[in-house]
């Protein structure tokens, strides 16, 4: 264990903290920064105003689990065979993150850095193995499933091990660090709170902080205070929608609030994203202007709002048109703490800051991949053009994004050179990709059963 003078030593060399605040299931146009107009998040906003706006920010994968995979190493996750949402097995040690890979807090504790996790994890539920407490994290609060519900007094199952399956998973009691903690408040306020108390806590050592919420995730609940602000819209599920979304711009609002009071703002790097695009039918969120939505390989699927600042470190109030990675906050924080990788599993994420505040004027990254292996897909983004290819059957397809965001134009047929070249790139990517090691949520009984009728 690190002693406290080793952290302070390490903070007094200048490494920087970083806070990543992650929504659930957001839509792309549904924060203001990229045009929303019915939802105000001025908080939010206010991370892009401060730094950087990242118009093409992606995650690695179209749906939670591997995409936070992806973001928890710094590494695609079909590297290592997390490409489905895990089941939710409690008593399953190899349902969820293999151990052979080091997530970003077990990179950076030998530099000094203490490691907290709150609200959704959803890398696995095996305690033994899979608690965030035993991947590097010093700090839990939250919960290990796939969602939750957000009224405390529908937490009526004391023990996340007694969740039999994904459903009865949403019922938990939340855990702070190994121990069930009785319901306190509407969710996404509890998540705000513990966050505050996080970097109040930790404020005078190196820190890393995830801060997962799982809203604006189904199921759709809402306290009368966020509803009311939303009175002008009739869409009842939207309106729910905009008023979880309200929820979580007032927790960062909070935590930006406690970064000002302790003096925190050029020490501390403050990221903000989604982990997949929006299911649009079913949280009501928005993608515009983009195709598709959650689980698919359009841009709606796994291009995010995506905004970091670092005052007095990276320009304010710009826009970066250069694809980015979730894989580059890992990369970017584990740099800049001179942490050791393994030379056996290099990141796939990259040092953001010289892209973002100038220095490097190339593209961060050659391509952007995604691999879907049960739905036999791939998509590969090169410059401002992207393939997709079913592997499969069926011929691909190529749109230049930077005049056709909506992927309404294939122009396979027109520019056969450039479908080659990125399908050469693909072939490349996935010789070094491996199958999926688990059986997904879609396989469980339950989901089975539901495509069944």
């Amino acid at each position: 264990m690190i002693s406290l003078f080793a952290q302070i030593g390490a903070a007094k060399v200048g490494k920087p903290n970083m806070i990543v605040i992650m929504c659930d299931d957001l839509g792309y146009a549904d924060v203001g920064f990229n045009g929303c107009k019915d939802i105000p998040t001025p908080n939010i906003d206010s991370i892009a105003k401060n730094g950087v706006r990242c118009s093409n920010g992606y995650v690695p994968y179209a749906v939670c689990g591997p995409s936070r995979a992806g973001f928890i190493t710094a590494r695609y996750p079909q590297r290592f065979g997390f490409e489905r949402n895990p089941q939710y097995q409690p008593y399953d040690p190899n349902m969820g993150l293999t151990r052979e890979e080091k997530t970003i807090a077990e990179l950076l504790k030998p530099s000094g850095y203490h490691s907290g996790i709150i609200g959704k994890w959803h890398l696995g539920a095996h305690i033994p193995t899979s608690h965030p407490m035993k991947r590097g994290f010093d700090e839990f609060y939250g919960h290990l499933g796939g969602g939750h519900t957000y009224f405390p007094e529908k937490l009526t199952i004391q023990r996340s091990q007694d969740a039999k399956d994904e459903s009865e998973s949403y019922r938990t009691w939340l855990m702070k660090n190994y121990e069930p903690v009785p319901p306190r408040k509407y969710i996404t306020d509890d998540f705000s709170d513990e966050a505050v108390s996080f970097v109040d806590r930790n404020r005078d050592w190196p820190f890393f902080l995830f801060l997962a919420y799982n809203a604006p995730h189904t199921p759709l609940e809402a306290t009368e205070k966020y509803l009311n602000r939303f009175s002008n819209i009739r869409d009842p599920k939207r309106k729910t929608y905009a008023a979880m979304v309200s929820a979580v711009d007032d927790g960062v609002g909070r935590i930006l609030e406690e970064i000002l009071r302790h003096n925190l703002e050029e020490s501390t790097i403050i990221a903000f994203l989604s982990d997949n695009g929006g299911p649009t039918t079913k949280n009501a969120s928005n993608n515009s202007p983009l195709r598709g939505s959650k689980g698919d390989a359009w841009e709606g699927g796994y291009r995010v709002p995506f905004a970091l600042q670092w005052k007095g470190r990276i320009p304010e109030g710009i826009v970066f048109d250069k694809p980015v990675s979730a894989l580059d906050l890992g990369g970017t924080i584990v740099a800049l703490a001179n942490a050791e990788v393994p030379e056996e599993k290099p990141l796939d994420g990259v040092n953001l800051i010289p892209f973002l505040n100038g220095k490097d004027k190339s593209f961060p990254h050659d391509a952007i991949f995604l691999r879907q292996f049960d739905r036999n897909r791939f998509a590969v983004r090169n410059g401002n053009e992207k393939i997709i290819i079913p592997w499969k059957g069926g011929a691909p397809q190529l749109y230049d994004l930077s005049e056709d965001i909506g992927e309404k134009n294939d122009l396979a047929k027109d520019r056969p050179q450039r479908v080659k070249e990125l399908d050469t790139l693909r072939t490349k990517w996935n010789t070094q990709l491996i199958e999926p090691t688990f059986l997904g949520l879609i396989h469980s009984p339950a989901w089975i059963k539901r495509k069944d009728k």
